[in-house]
């Protein structure tokens, strides 16, 4: 497996020089939204990447650290509203990917229990969804994303 971290996919991420599914979907305040770079189970997994090449949430910017709550609530709102999610999970990790990111990854009514929670990230090759069920889901999040933002959200 390549070294993630080098040259660091994330800042190719956010400098749009990697494209995953869906591409950037939403930037604010120093940080992308985008969607899992890889297979992934569940339509409208996403990510939250700070632009700035930082190891964890401690060291974002004062700018991405006060507009991440906002960003993240907005984000899970769109999976939950457009997307019919029950829940959704935040998970930053950090472990293999030595660049903050933080997991929203949504959970469904027929979401199977070994995929609920960190469980996701155990997914096996069959589980993997058809790219045009992963971009459909990501283009409707776009949409949702690219409202203006109502009541506060």
């Amino acid at each position: 497996m390549a070294d993630p971290n080098d040259p660091c996919i994330a800042c190719r991420i956010v400098r749009e020089d990697h494209r995953p599914p869906g591409g950037v979907l939403w930037r604010a305040g120093g940080l992308a939204v985008h969607a899992l770079d890889g297979p992934t189970p569940l339509p409208g997994w996403l990510v939250i990447t700070s632009e700035a090449h930082v190891r964890a949430w401690y060291d974002l910017p004062a700018e991405a650290a006060a507009a991440l709550g906002g960003v993240a609530a907005r984000a899970m709102q769109a999976q939950r509203q457009s997307l019919g999610a029950e829940h959704v999970y935040a998970f930053a990790i950090g472990d293999v990917l030595h660049h903050f990111h933080l997991h929203l990854v949504p959970r469904y009514a027929d979401t199977p229990a070994r995929l609920r929670g960190r469980g996701a990230f155990e997914s096996r090759p069959e589980d993997a969804l058809p790219a045009w069920r992963v971009v459909a889901a990501l283009e409707t999040l776009r949409r949702e994303l690219g409202r203006t933002p109502q009541n506060g959200s």
